[in-house]
């Protein structure tokens, strides 16, 4: 698209863009500050859409999923270089509407309860994270109306959480998961990334090598899994970490023998980061190393079955 997508910032103006839309919508829900890890999205939702549809990008910094001290006022912000992304990557329509747009009554007095597994990980990390994510995505795809919505597999409990409230909700959208997209170095990407020093970045690299050690054992189970990852971490001990655990991708309860993630969260300097990989633990070593509560380390409660916190 030479000319670039259509940039709306209001809900009527959306609507009037999308009424003159010919074919299905993709949707890709972002907060902006566009990084690779989008572009894979906007690629994704791309080849989705297919010749006869509409890739429509939301850029939105959701004040409900941010705590009191949390990083709402410097989240990045890069309006113009996110428009020349979804150009490039073909997207039809950008709404980017305003805090007061999306909520014109204030703050909402109904939202949307994550249930149980949004109150582990990173819902016990970060309280109300999950009820505001969820209540924007649903009110995204009540605006945006798309036959797909994209999600990346880096926030794996966001992803899982996001399917089941389609489900429960009964909302007719297809919601498409895309593999986690990585830096020359292994770290994950994510707009937070730009917060790290030099000196934090390279103690934030001991994450993604935690996940590999970790995935390297799946063969031997959840104990081992476990145990390597935990070793990798230890070794640097500038990387503070809330939790590393292995989970069903279906519930983020404990895991059972098949697929699986081995998911973490740790902060190198003043940064925040989430990462997970999968996992495939075999029938009897996984039935034998959960036990009936789950694996935790000795004398420590984690968030989760399966969890151990350092």
């Amino acid at each position: 698209m030479s000319d670039g997508p259509h940039l709306v910032t209001t809900r009527a103006e959306l609507a009037a863009a999308q009424a003159a839309l010919a074919g299905p919508v993709v949707l890709v829900p972002t907060m902006g500050a566009l990084h690779t890890g989008h572009e894979r999205l906007l690629r994704a939702a791309r080849t989705l859409a297919g010749p006869r549809g509409n890739v429509v990008v939301s850029i939105f910094v959701n004040p409900l999923q941010f705590g009191p001290n949390e990083d709402l006022d410097r989240y990045p912000q890069t309006l113009d270089e996110d428009l020349a992304m979804c150009a490039r990557e073909g997207a039809r329509l950008v709404f980017a509407p305003s805090v007061a747009e999306m909520y014109p009554g204030g703050k909402p007095q109904v939202t949307v309860d994550p249930g149980p597994a949004g109150q582990l990980f990173e819902g016990e990390f970060r309280p109300g994270f999950f009820g505001g994510v969820l209540t924007v995505v649903l009110k995204l795809l009540h605006l945006t109306r798309p036959a797909i919505a994209v999600f990346g597999q880096k926030d794996a409990q966001q992803l899982t959480l996001v399917r089941r409230m389609v489900t429960d909700l009964n909302l007719d959208v297809v919601i498409e998961p895309v593999p986690t997209a990585r830096d020359a170095d292994g770290l994950a990407t994510s707009s937070r990334n730009r917060y790290l020093s030099p000196a934090d970045r390279a103690v934030a690299l001991a994450l993604p090598r935690a996940l590999r050690a970790g995935q390297a054992m799946a063969a031997e189970g959840v104990a081992a899994v476990l145990a390597a990852a935990q070793e990798a971490l230890r070794a640097e001990p500038a990387l503070v970490v809330d939790y590393v655990a292995v989970v069903d991708p279906g519930t983020f309860g404990p895991a059972g023998p098949g697929p699986a993630l081995l998911v973490a969260a740790a902060r190198a300097g003043g940064t925040r980061l989430i990462d997970n990989v999968p996992v495939v633990l075999p029938a009897e070593v996984a039935a034998d190393a959960a036990g009936p509560g789950g694996l935790r380390d000795a004398g420590t409660e984690g968030p989760g079955a399966d969890a151990a916190h350092r």
